[in-house]
């Protein structure tokens, strides 16, 4: 990959040019941040993990006839995907308190919440990604109100989806985190799904214990991120329960 040209490169993931044009390949970087950034280590294994289950739960996405902009997976690390102008929006989907909604309207974690409700962050690293209203983002022009419109309408349909996806290995979904970008073919756009899908972007808690398998484990100092994000990968039929782990788990970053 070192004589490809880097396009961007992110907190967890770095972008390359594609083969084709319209197509970038997406490379997964070990690299496990908190915090924008404050928290930083580098857990051996965990690009690969989150590459598998983003492929996984990508390809069913595109089955059943939500577009994202993944095409396919190259290797252990990398996927082949369109080239997309993402909308600054990180877009959270919430079933159950926990993280900052919690903090902010002092809930309980773990409480279920009336129904499932869709939060906007402004992506912007130096300002802490502030919680945005849609009245910001179409005064700022950051999305239409159209574009808001397919956004909460794709994020409702893949939350329906991993919904039922995790429930069916025992997993509850909390919440999660999606990006979505404009896809130009010819004279048409149309909002996709991008960015990622996988342990560092979704809440998952296992549905008779509670116990946390995503980024928690790492924000809060908890240890076991690795194992965690295996056991998803081996729920979801990734991993094989005979596979070797992968990685040696977490290294501070100096």
């Amino acid at each position: 990959m070192n004589r490809r040209r880097r396009i961007y490169e992110g907190k967890a993931k770095i972008l390359y040019e594609g083969p084709e044009p319209g197509t970038l390949i997406q490379h997964f970087k070990d690299d496990a941040t908190a915090f924008n950034n404050k928290k930083h280590e580098i857990v051996d294994g965990k690009g690969v993990l989150n590459n598998r289950i983003s492929e996984f739960v990508f390809n069913n996405l595109n089955a059943i006839g939500i577009p994202t902009h993944f095409i396919r997976r190259m290797n252990m690390r990398e996927q082949l995907i369109r080239e997309v102008e993402i909308i600054p929006l990180e877009v959270v989907v919430r079933n159950v308190a926990a993280g900052s909604i919690a903090k902010r309207l002092g809930l309980e974690e773990g409480t279920q919440l009336p129904r499932s409700i869709i939060e906007f962050y402004y992506k912007n690293d130096e300002l802490d990604d502030p919680i945005v209203a849609e009245e910001h983002v179409t005064a700022f022009g950051w999305a239409t109100p159209q574009e808001l419109d397919d956004i909460m309408a794709l994020a409702i349909r893949v939350n329906d989806f991993l919904s039922g996806l995790f429930l069916g290995v025992g997993i509850r979904l909390v919440d999660f985190k999606i990006e979505c970008g404009r896809l130009y073919e010819g004279d048409i756009m149309r909002i996709v799904v991008a960015d990622e899908i996988s342990p560092d972007s979704c809440r998952l808690w296992d549905i008779n214990t509670n116990d946390k398998m995503d980024k928690d484990r790492f924000r809060r100092d908890m240890g076991g991120m690795l194992e965690a994000y295996q056991e998803v990968a081996k729920r979801l039929g990734i991993l094989n329960e005979n596979d070797r782990p992968m990685g040696t788990g977490p290294t501070l970053v100096q």
